[in-house]
C-alpha cells in the first residue's frame, strides 16, 4: 500500500496517548473503578499503553481486557456468525465500572456500536467512555469519542493506517488512498 502522508510519527503517537491518559484521569477524578477494553486488533495494544501510562502516573494498575466485536457487527450475516470463534478476554466483572473502550480509528461509529453491545453482553457498567487515537469523521451513527489523540478530516476515498510496534514493528499513523 502506498501512503500519501505520515500524520503521526512514533513520538507524536506517544504524546497523544500521554495526553489521553491525563484526560482519562482528570475526567474520572482518578482511576478508581475504571477499566480499559481494547477493540481487537490495534485497540488492544493501545489499551495496554494507556494502562502502563496510568500505572506510571497514578501508581494504580487498572484492569485491561480485549473485545472481539465480531458477533455484534452489522455487516456479518447470522449464518456467518455461527462459524466465528470469538476471542474476547474480559477476566474481570464490568458491573458498576467505568469502562473505557479503546480503539485506533473512529470512522462510521459501527465498530463502537458493536463494542458497546459486546460490553453489555458481559454486564451493565456504570458508564462507557470512548478513547480513540484518530477520529476521521464520517459518522453514520450518533457516536462521539470522549478522548481523541488527533482529529484527521478525510475524504471517503482516503484510508487511515495505524501501525504499532506491537503489531506492525513500527509506530506511526499514515493516510493513503483506498
Amino acid at each position: 500500500m502506498e501512503y500519501k502522508n505520515k500524520i503521526l510519527d512514533d513520538l507524536a503517537v506517544k504524546r497523544a496517548l500521554i495526553r489521553i491518559t491525563h484526560e482519562v484521569i482528570e475526567r474520572n477524578k482518578g482511576v478508581k473503578g475504571v477499566c480499559l477494553l481494547g477493540v481487537k486488533t490495534r485497540g488492544v495494544p493501545l489499551a495496554k499503553i494507556l494502562h502502563d501510562n496510568i500505572l506510571n502516573f497514578e501508581g494504580v494498575s487498572v484492569d485491561v481486557g480485549e473485545l472481539d466485536i465480531t458477533l455484534h457487527r452489522d455487516d456479518i450475516s447470522p449464518e456467518d456468525k455461527k462459524c466465528v470463534d470469538v476471542k474476547s478476554t474480559v477476566p474481570f466483572d464490568l458491573t458498576n465500572k467505568t469502562v473505557i473502550i479503546v480503539d485506533d480509528v473512529l470512522f462510521t461509529g459501527r465498530t463502537v456500536r458493536a463494542a458497546i453491545e459486546t460490553v453489555f453482553s458481559y454486564a451493565r457498567p456504570k458508564a462507557i467512555q470512548l478513547a480513540v487515537l484518530i477520529d476521521r469523521g464520517h459518522r453514520e451513527l450518533p457516536i462521539k469519542p470522549d478522548f481523541v489523540g488527533k482529529n484527521v478530516p478525510t475524504s471517503n476515498d482516503e484510508k487511515i493506517i495505524v501501525q504499532l510496534d506491537q503489531t506492525d514493528g513500527e509506530t506511526a499513523v499514515y493516510i493513503s488512498n483506498k
